[in-house]
């Protein structure tokens, strides 16, 4: 496997690309949390895992453009889920981890440089982080009803559902309808049954969880329907490879 940089990396919260703002990212971490579980007759620590966790924390730097400079998106300090997604990389395909946070702070920093910047967590409600493969462009603009690219997730399909995360930056028209299709060719492609985001209006996020017993085949593409002239947005899906629970 080829070495990557960190070099042209995104993040999106709630439907703004914010990734003008961003600094770095400190930490992204997810999987169980772990329990210790170490009896009387254990001469080391035993553990196991507990309930599905995550976090996505950053350093955003001080910019106030109207709209979608990370000041405006980040200072409100919502009390409700946002929906966070970090992507290594711009291509079809790149890793992605996904996460419905709360963001538990919003703090200032301000270096003796003279450096302003904001120090930011989510913490995981209710999922836990996801990698994800994203199965569009960042972004991906279609100007009219589109069968996009598919991946090719290897040859077996697979019994155990998926999940999927949408961010989409904007919408000129009525809606429009981002939904998954999958095949076992790669040339026969069918709706994946619940997976159709609610139609976009506007800017906004979605994510998607199918059945838990879903069959999911070798190839994924992302499709576009509705009335609209121009939909910008960037789709994300797992293919879960075991049986999960939520």
């Amino acid at each position: 496997m080829t070495k990557q940089t960190g070099l042209g990396d995104r993040l999106a919260i709630d439907g703004f690309d914010v990734s003008g703002s961003i600094g770095s990212l400190g930490n992204i971490h997810g999987g169980p949390a772990v329990l210790a579980v170490t009896d009387i007759t254990q001469s080391g620590i035993a553990r196991l895992g507990g309930e599905r966790d995550g976090g996505i924390e950053f350093a955003s730097w001080m910019e106030d453009t109207a709209v979608t400079g990370g000041h405006v998106v980040l200072s409100a300090l919502p009390t409700g889920d946002r929906i966070v997604t970090y992507s290594r990389g711009t291509a079809f395909g790149a890793f992605s981890a996904n996460l419905i946070a709360r963001q538990i702070n919003y703090d200032q920093n301000r270096g003796n440089d003279g450096s302003l910047t904001q120090s930011v967590s989510t913490q995981a409600d209710g999922f836990g982080l996801e990698w994800c493969d994203l199965l569009t462009p960042w972004p991906r603009t279609d100007t009219t009803a589109t069968n996009g690219a598919s991946q090719d997730f290897g040859a077996v399909s697979t019994l155990f559902g998926a999940q999927a995360y949408l961010q989409v930056f904007s919408v000129t028209g009525t809606s429009v309808t981002v939904k998954l299709q999958d095949s076992a060719d790669n040339s026969t492609f069918a709706d994946i049954a619940g997976a159709a985001f609610t139609a976009a209006t506007a800017r906004g996020a979605q994510r998607l969880q199918l059945a838990s017993n879903a069959t999911i085949r070798r190839y994924v593409r992302v499709v576009t329907t509705g009335t609209f002239s121009n939909a910008s947005f960037v789709c994300a899906f797992n293919r879960n490879l075991t049986a999960v629970s939520f």
